[in-house]
């Protein structure tokens, strides 16, 4: 028998990079999978290329509306949750001087009140034995040039993960969290930086890598399939860094 068989999960921002890397995961471990994202055009995309088992829903995690829309469309078509994976997010890379209140708060509201209120609005569907796992970033806990909003929004949520953990302990839903380092994923090409830029970025950081290379999105999804399966059934509370050894290596 597969480790998720006959289980729901929902991840959101799952239309893309580590959140379609673990949708993949699930889904090959027997699980029905939601993903949401915010572009309909991407969402459908992913959908279509994970197969049958996969449901696309638009939302934006900062829309509270969605997230309740969402929570509800998924009551009404699975009636509960195994596994809800906050994971949508974006980044600005930005000097602090640079960072305009207005991509000041379009961070915060997706990745951290979006966060938030994402759990709030599931709360309902979760049941005993059920996992809920954050997608936070190494930068939550190492300072990272031109990150300073980014940053703080994933410290924020490693926070709320520590707190849900103790609050959810006695309703049996354990509540764990992953910090990646360095994965390719689309979220830099989206950041707003220039190519060139990007580039140098990309080559120091993989020389800083200890396994020289980037992670890919379906090696987080291992570690999300086995953290949300029975076989860490007494893991709660904590925060899993997988960055190929970067934040060990001081050379």
């Amino acid at each position: 028998m597969k480790k998720h068989e006959n289980k729901v999960a929902v991840i959101t921002g799952g239309n893309s990079g580590i959140g379609y890397g673990i949708a993949s995961e699930l889904i090959a471990e027997g699980a029905k999978v939601v993903i949401t994202g915010r572009s309909q055009k991407a969402v459908e995309k992913a959908k279509k290329t994970l197969g049958a088992d996969a449901t696309g829903i638009v939302a934006n995690q900062s829309s509270l509306t969605d997230l309740s829309e969402l929570a509800e469309k998924v009551k009404k078509q699975f009636g509960h949750v195994d596994t809800l994976v906050i994971n949508a997010g974006i980044m600005h890379m930005l000097p602090i001087e640079g960072v305009s209140e207005e991509q000041f708060d379009e961070t915060m509201d997706i990745n951290f009140k979006g966060g938030f209120f994402t759990l709030q609005k599931f709360l309902p569907l979760l049941e005993s034995g059920s996992s809920v796992i954050f997608i936070l970033a190494l930068s939550a806990t190492q300072g990272t040039q031109n990150r300073s909003v980014y940053s703080s929004s994933k410290a924020a949520l490693k926070s709320l993960a520590r707190v849900a953990a103790i609050e959810l302990a006695p309703k049996g839903i354990r509540v764990n969290a992953i910090s990646p380092g360095p994965f390719s994923t689309p979220i830099f090409e989206k950041s707003g930086a220039p190519a060139e830029a990007l580039s140098k970025f990309a080559d120091t950081i993989a020389q800083k890598v200890l396994l020289k290379r980037y992670g890919q999105p379906n090696e987080v999804g291992k570690l999300v399939s086995f953290l949300s399966s029975e076989d860490a059934s007494f893991i709660t509370g904590s925060d899993y860094v997988i960055d190929g050894g970067m934040s060990i290596n001081f050379s």
